[in-house]
């Protein structure tokens, strides 16, 4: 496969700036790691909210972008699992160099997983960040952005682990979401509880989802309905859902020695934490040292989790145009225009119409 040396780019080039199309080079790929001809991009929050808030990123320009799938164009030195050709999904980074709002992007190797024949490249999209922040939040060790440290439903002892317990999951039906019910099924939790929009009810169900209540209940009703079913066993409650109010209602659910799992930093008043509860905000990011293990440890299994079915992606809404539509999904995105809610990623980007 023949690799230009040049590239176009969706670059921020200044904070608060607006995006735009650049030329960006491209270059050989270093000792364990893979050049990827990019085919499709998911969109997350995190992305309108650097450009619009400023956070996260002090070196610009930049290039955003945390999903893509495409195809190998070359591999590094030292590389042996993955061969030029082999289409693949990773996760990107804050990195120019790792970003995924390019035609082509660097990966190491073992971050990256193939994709299997059931999914094309707009679904392999969806998966990396949202599912890294459901397994991080269930699976890593708490701190430094870490989850409840169960052990992995993809491990041989994690699987059906959590037989007779309960998890409770406000945000069912977003791409966080979807994910946690799916690896709560595989972690064996008899009762897995979700608020979702009624709609989204089968869908949520299909995935595993045993209970399901309408998120525009009041807190104490949903409260109230959980404890129903659950009395005071709530062992972990994933918070991907933003109100304050649901953060309170998470933590009063579970029980002594039980988890809240958090996408958003705590907003319970100091005074309600007790020891015997932890709470903990997850970044979904396996590039930290703490969590690399971890995601190593999943992308291996990943392939054939997706394959059998056991994992599915998320639905995808795909505008043309490549990377001269991505500022527009994110404008939907900020306006909460996208069905699933906070954190989706059902907005992807076929970036092939962009190359030269």
């Amino acid at each position: 496969m023949s690799i230009p040396t040049s590239q176009r780019a969706l670059i921020l080039p200044q904070k608060h700036g607006k995006f735009i199309v650049e030329t960006y080079p491209v270059e050989k790929p270093g000792t364990g790691e893979l050049l990827v001809r990019i085919e499709s991009v998911s969109l997350n929050p995190i992305d309108w909210i650097v450009q619009a808030l400023g956070v996260l990123i002090t070196d610009y320009p930049a290039i955003l972008g945390l999903d893509s799938a495409g195809v190998v164009a070359a591999v590094g030195e030292g590389v042996t699992s993955f061969a030029v050709g082999d289409k693949v999904l990773n996760q990107g980074s804050l990195a120019p160099r790792q970003g995924t709002f390019k035609q082509y992007t660097y990966v190491t190797a073992d971050s990256a997983a193939k994709i299997p024949a059931n999914l094309n490249f707009d679904q392999a999209a969806t998966v990396p960040l949202c599912l890294a922040t459901a397994a991080v939040g269930l699976y890593a060790q708490p701190g430094g952005g870490g989850g409840a440290g169960l052990i992995p439903a993809w491990e041989t002892e994690g699987r059906g682990k959590y037989a007779g317990q309960t998890i409770v999951i406000f945000g069912g039906a977003t791409s966080v979401g979807q994910f946690v019910i799916q690896l709560a099924k595989l972690s064996g939790f008899s009762t897995i509880v979700t608020t979702v929009s009624p709609h989204n009810n089968t869908l949520v169900k299909s995935l595993g989802a045993t209970h399901m209540f309408d998120r525009r209940l009041s807190s104490q009703e949903i409260f109230n309905e959980i404890r129903k079913i659950a009395s005071d066993s709530v062992k972990i409650a994933y918070a991907i859902a933003g109100d304050p109010l649901i953060q309170d209602l998470a933590y009063d659910l579970v029980a002594s020695g039980g988890t809240v799992v958090s996408v958003l930093p705590s907003q319970i008043p100091q005074e309600k934490l007790t020891p015997d509860k932890k709470f903990v905000t997850v970044n979904g990011n396996f590039r930290t040292p703490e969590k690399r293990a971890l995601g190593v440890s999943l992308y291996s299994r990943l392939p054939e989790l997706l394959a059998s079915g056991e994992l599915k992606p998320t639905s995808v809404e795909v505008l043309p145009g490549g990377l001269y539509a991505i500022a527009e999904g994110l404008e939907r995105m900020k306006k909460g225009e996208i069905s699933a809610g906070f954190n989706t990623e059902s907005i992807c980007m076929t970036l092939c119409e962009t190359r030269t």
